[in-house]
């Protein structure tokens, strides 16, 4: 990726950066040398970016031509939307609080460049703010009415950056500038992928065997892919495609870093109405019960229908937070003065809870489904001496035997209800689990952010599961049109 810095006038960009071209917006827009690169990221500190200013227009014709402006049109628009910055405000309120409860103003001003602070105390508002408007160099206004409110928030130029803060924006830009992702490979690529994993979470869906599996995959079919961490979200639209390897959640940065992904046109795995869909379980038991799909009896529980649980689904019955993920959040219920203990807990984090009766079975099938079709099928046993396949205790996770079956081996009936499932989702990457009991088929759960191992869910088809998934991007990549290079 090349970057170009792009300004209404050079002579005042105070700065020089090694490798990094200034171009004067007019030239950008009009000189059909910048009109025909390829591999571009723009970053433009013009001074004006109000509707249809020379700044505005040089992030929407970045746009157009595949090139990665930043801020993008999208983040012009939400920065000049009152009601957003509002809600920001809201969202971050408490890093705002605990931020700036040591000053005694009324009024307090923040410089954020490339979600930076010249003081390290502000770091983390300064990052949090870069991420939800990502622009090089933003300017917020907090004002003291009892508490603090963000007031204001817009996109500085460089001439705005004040003469103290030169040498730290310097390091700051060059720091951007020479990160490991723009480092220049031997081999070209077409497209450009943002990898969401971290190596320390104790609930990566996927391990590290799997992760250099994937990036091998994606390199064959011209994508060059880009381990990012959570503070990376606003840089999320530098890149064509993003793939979330992390434990999602609706009130989640993997949420997050999905819808905006999704709004700047990436293609998108896991989606975020894939992670709204497949993070409720109430959400669920509705879908379920309106397309005919088995599963076990089922009733979503709220504050007056408590009395109806044991007569409904039968005890002993499993307790559920709509959330809950990774085997938490669940609670098994043996009677009555069981359910009246648990349940005001869990009203206290959601006004409805999924109550379903209690089905036991030594393994549950795991259907793998991508593009709604079968693409692994697995035996995920109980962990040991427990009735789930994950087992957490005493600050360790348990996991019981992953069994993986060829699709020509797997029965046809669990196939194709994993198939049916998951295509009630969306076209993604899903997990559904599958009971058998009594000679029956039930639904569990339908996962995004499936598991996917190395050695484990990729016993059978070795690397054809990685290609899979690959090709799967590339297919939305090229019917995208627009960006990458040739």
């Amino acid at each position: 990726m090349i970057p170009i810095v792009v300004v209404e006038n050079p002579k005042r960009w105070p700065f020089e950066l090694e490798g990094v071209e200034v171009v004067p917006a007019r030239r950008y827009l009009v000189d059909p040398r910048y009109a025909d690169l390829r591999r571009v990221a723009v970053y433009n500190v013009c001074r004006a970016y109000g509707y249809q200013t020379i700044g505005y227009y040089v992030s929407l014709l970045a746009a157009a031509r595949g090139h990665r402006p930043l801020p993008s049109v999208a983040t012009l628009q939400a920065l000049g939307e009152t009601a957003l910055v509002r809600m920001a405000s809201d969202e971050l309120d408490d890093l705002i609080q605990s931020a700036l409860a040591p000053l005694r103003s009324e009024e307090f001003r923040l410089s954020i460049y490339f979600g930076r602070n010249v003081t390290r105390r502000y770091d983390r508002l300064a990052r949090a703010l870069f991420n939800l408007f990502p622009a090089p160099f933003l300017r917020a206004r907090f004002t003291w009415d009892e508490r603090w409110k963000l007031a204001s928030l817009r996109p500085i130029a460089g001439g705005d950056v004040p003469e103290q803060h030169l040498g730290f924006v310097l390091d700051q830009a060059s720091q951007y500038f020479a990160r490991p992702s723009r480092v220049r490979r031997p081999r070209e690529y077409r497209y450009e992928m943002a990898l969401l994993w971290s190596p320390d979470d104790p609930t990566k869906p996927s391990n590290e065997r799997a992760i250099r599996r994937f990036m091998k995959a994606f390199e064959a079919q011209g994508i060059e892919p880009d381990i990012i961490a959570p503070d990376d979200e606003g840089r999320i639209a530098e890149y064509d495609a993003l793939f979330i390897r992390e434990t999602t959640a609706v009130n989640h940065h993997t949420y997050r870093i999905a819808r905006r992904a999704a709004a700047e046109g990436l293609v998108v795995i896991d989606d975020p109405e894939s992670i709204i869909r497949c993070g409720n379980k109430v959400y669920q038991a509705e879908l379920f019960e309106r397309h005919g799909i088995p599963c076990p009896r089922t009733l979503v529980v709220h504050e007056g229908n408590i009395d109806e649980v044991a007569a409904t689904v039968g005890l002993p019955c499993v307790l559920k937070r709509p959330d809950g993920a990774f085997s938490r959040g669940v609670a098994r219920v043996e009677t009555e003065e069981g359910l009246r203990a648990l349940v005001p807990d869990l009203f206290r984090e959601s006004e409805l809870l999924v109550a379903q009766s209690f089905v036991a079975s030594t393994f549950d099938w795991r259907v793998g489904v991508l593009d709604r079709k079968p693409l692994f099928v697995c035996h995920y046993h109980m962990a040991a001496g427990h009735w789930q396949i994950v087992r957490g205790e005493g600050g360790e996770t348990r996991y019981g035997k992953v069994e993986t079956l060829g699709l020509a081996d797997a029965p046809r009936d669990v196939v194709e209800l994993g198939v049916k499932a998951a295509s009630l989702i969306g076209d993604g990457l899903y997990g559904v689990d599958i009971k058998p009991v009594n000679g029956r088929l039930l639904v569990m759960e339908i996962n995004d952010n499936p598991n996917v191992d190395g050695g484990f869910e990729d016993a059978v088809i070795k690397d054809a599961l990685y290609d899979e998934v690959a090709r799967w991007f590339r297919v939305r990549l090229d019917a995208r049109g627009g960006g990458g290079s040739s």
